[in-house]
């Protein structure tokens, strides 16, 4: 599984009719929608903004496609089968649609929103995803040099801590790293 760390975006113009990919990291559903809202804010004179995402949750994946007014399996399907084909998760890829007067039927259509897509996919640089944890636990002081090296080596963050008797930590690291680091400091 892949994902990105930034937006990208490319335009083209399609028999007068312009088309402009949009891909955006979005963790959640809510992420989502609130960049589906801006790109309706940005395009308010676009014809169609089309689009497919697929995120990652603790149950599964929660993926969705969307043709946006144009004929049924000619935009969101083209653009979901990009992803899906990169095995790209956490992402929203969007192809806005200005209309140009001239009518592209449906294989035009299918070929332009995925041709879009798949230019939006080829200037990207895609980084392996990794599944992080976070824990909490409490230490002693004369521990905590130790357990920062330890977390360090294996790729983890302090996100929060409290001083007082001991120290409690909220921590963040990859899933594949925490049983190791459990085994030095049980969690």
């Amino acid at each position: 599984m892949q994902c990105i760390r930034s937006p990208y975006s490319i335009e083209e113009l399609i028999k007068k009719s312009r088309f402009i990919g949009v891909l955006t990291p979005c963790s959640n559903e809510s992420e989502v929608n609130q960049t589906l809202r801006q790109l309706h804010l940005d395009h308010p004179n676009a014809s169609h903004i089309t689009f497919a995402y697929r995120i990652k949750t603790d149950n599964g994946f929660i993926s969705r496609f969307n043709d946006a007014g144009e004929p049924s399996g000619t935009a969101g399907k083209p653009i979901f089968q990009h992803l899906e084909g990169k095995e790209l998760i956490n992402v929203l890829l969007a192809v806005i649609r200005y209309f140009g007067g001239i009518k592209l039927g449906a294989g035009g259509l299918t070929r332009a929103y995925g041709n879009t897509a798949k230019q939006v996919l080829e200037m990207v640089q895609f980084y392996p995803y990794v599944e992080f944890v976070v824990s909490h636990l409490t230490l002693d002081y004369k521990q905590l040099p130790n357990f920062e090296y330890q977390l360090k080596k294996f790729e983890g963050d302090i996100i929060e801590q409290v001083f007082a008797e001991q120290i409690r930590l909220k921590i963040k690291l990859p899933k594949e790293n925490f049983s190791a680091l459990s085994k030095l400091f049980p969690v």
